[in-house]
């Protein structure tokens, strides 16, 4: 589930989803916008299904459609913003699927690599991965719970909520310590 783009993930499509999927003979559907002729055509010929644009609403029944996922973050994103997932990482573990993630770094350690999900650093590894939860219905169901758990004691609405507050607070505690400074040292 995910937009194309401006070939700022190109090779790593390839590499981490069409080129497995087609490997591995795996039914598979894509969602998302901006997919140019030759992205549709390399889509048709790995098997997979491309089923366009998804409303957000949509996209725990695509998830539930299906045994696993894959995440592939932009190439931006991932140099940009090192630590910074898309959301759909989210979405996905809190929808209950199993997950495999291209790299990006987890700076934040906001989730537990090889516990929550699991990261495959090329193809190769992408494919033993989606091997390994595609056969083994335990392993999948320990990454789903696993995933779950992270999602719920860490990642909530409230858990950002309070982060906001937070935030909140210390800008207003800093400006208040400020403004009290100023106007001691102004006496």
């Amino acid at each position: 589930i995910g937009n194309w783009g401006d070939d700022e993930r190109t090779a790593e499509l390839k590499e981490f989803l069409i080129e497995p999927v087609h490997d591995l003979g795996l039914d598979a559907t894509v969602h998302g916008v901006r997919y140019p002729k030759p992205a549709l055509a390399d889509l048709a010929t790995a098997g997979l299904r491309y089923d366009g644009w998804i409303a957000n609403a949509d996209v725990p029944k695509a998830f539930a459609a299906h045994r696993v996922t894959v995440h592939i973050p932009r190439r931006p994103y991932r140099e940009g913003l090192p630590g910074i997932p898309t959301i759909r990482m989210f979405e996905a573990l809190a929808c209950g699927i199993p997950l495999i993630s291209a790299p990006w770094s987890d700076v934040e350690q906001l989730f537990r690599p090889g516990v929550d999900f699991l990261f495959a650093h090329n193809g190769s590894q992408m494919r033993q991965h989606l091997r390994a939860v595609l056969a083994d219905a335990d392993f999948a169901a320990s990454l789903v719970t696993s995933g779950l758990e992270t999602i719920r004691s860490r990642h909530t609405c409230q858990h950002r909520v309070d982060e906001l507050f937070g935030v909140l607070m210390e800008c207003t505690t800093e400006h208040t310590i400020n403004k009290t400074t100023a106007k001691e040292a102004a006496a």
